[in-house]
């Protein structure tokens, strides 16, 4: 568990890297189109490859934490028992979506590494893009299946090493 945990937070750490060179690039872009005259030539796809790198980057510690939405309404009565099954039961149907990504991600990465696509105005390889995505996506997998597993035993170390 600790490890998946670690993954996790190094995935986090390269997914607010990216952000941070995002954010930088497009403010000198922004301040040089403003100033001079001059911007970093394909900028907006640079934006776009890595704003969906780091959305990727950011699923395990997101699955790892249960930081997606739930929506209590119509647990709000039942029991503790009810809602850890449920807990469990959600927990399993997200690793199967997120093998799911990271299974149909890898395949749209090999297909472009076979066609050499590229971005329009860059060319900056596609499969790039893909190959950052895939491991974080089967990681959150891996994290969301052993929540399902393991249910309150999880939640509670989680929640003694923090």
């Amino acid at each position: 568990m600790k490890i998946l945990e670690l993954l996790a937070k190094f995935c986090s750490i390269l997914a607010g890297a990216l952000l941070t060179f995002i954010t930088l690039m497009t403010c000198y872009s922004l301040i040089g189109r403003n100033t001079n005259g001059s911007t970093i030539v394909g900028d907006f796809e640079l934006t776009g490859v890595a704003t969906g790198a780091a959305i990727a980057l950011f699923m395990p510690l997101c699955q790892f934490k249960k930081a997606n939405i739930v929506v209590d309404f119509f647990t709000a009565k039942a029991s503790q028992a009810t809602i850890e099954q449920l807990d469990r039961l959600g927990s399993l149907f997200m690793a199967a979506v997120f093998a799911l990504l990271a299974w149909r991600t890898y395949l749209g990465g090999m297909n472009a590494w076979t066609t050499q696509s590229g971005s329009m105005m860059l060319g900056f390889p596609e499969w790039i893009v893909y190959a950052a995505m895939t491991p974080p996506l089967a990681l959150s997998a891996a994290i969301a299946l052993t929540q399902a597993l393991m249910g309150e035993k999880f939640t509670r170390t989680d929640e003694a090493s923090a």
